[in-house]
């Protein structure tokens, strides 16, 4: 069996493990911040994340417009929450993530992003996944750090 790429992004924030959670978890706010997504919905009439909830986030233009329904399939409110892909959209025959949460002060915590996918045509995945794993790390990060800079604008 073919091994699937994984790879972890961390950003420290001045929010706490709580804050922070709450804020990614709220699709109702999700687009204030999330700069790789052009919709964000919560599916089958929920109106909160939580385990067996199912979402669709739909990538803005640089994620090709890419609709990924996702499942929770862990949901620890303040530590960590994973989703894995429900759907297929095109080249992910499977994709799966997990974010951890650390605190790292009263208001300060770590917020750490681990993903894992596999690309498909099989056939074509040791070209596709290298170049895949790329641009998901990078946009991953971009995602981070503007998750950073928004946690770090005033309140009003």
């Amino acid at each position: 069996m073919r091994r699937m790429p994984r790879e972890s992004v961390s950003v420290e924030v001045e929010a706490s493990c709580t804050a922070v959670f709450n804020l990614i978890h709220d699709y109702g706010r999700r687009l204030e911040w999330d700069t790789l997504l052009s919709k964000a919905i919560l599916l089958d009439g929920a109106t909160e994340a939580g385990l067996g909830v199912r979402s669709l986030c739909v990538g803005s233009w640089r994620g090709v417009f890419l609709p990924l329904e996702t499942e929770y399939i862990r949901f620890e409110p303040g530590q960590n929450a994973a989703v894995s892909l429900t759907n297929r959209p095109p080249f992910f025959n499977h994709f799966a993530a997990t974010i951890r949460h650390e605190p790292l002060g009263e208001n300060r915590s770590c917020v750490t992003y681990i993903y894992y996918f596999q690309a498909r045509p099989r056939f074509l995945a040791p070209i596709l996944e290298p170049l895949m794993n790329l641009l998901l790390k990078r946009e991953t990060q971009t995602r981070l750090n503007a998750l950073r800079r928004f946690l770090a604008l005033p309140t009003e």
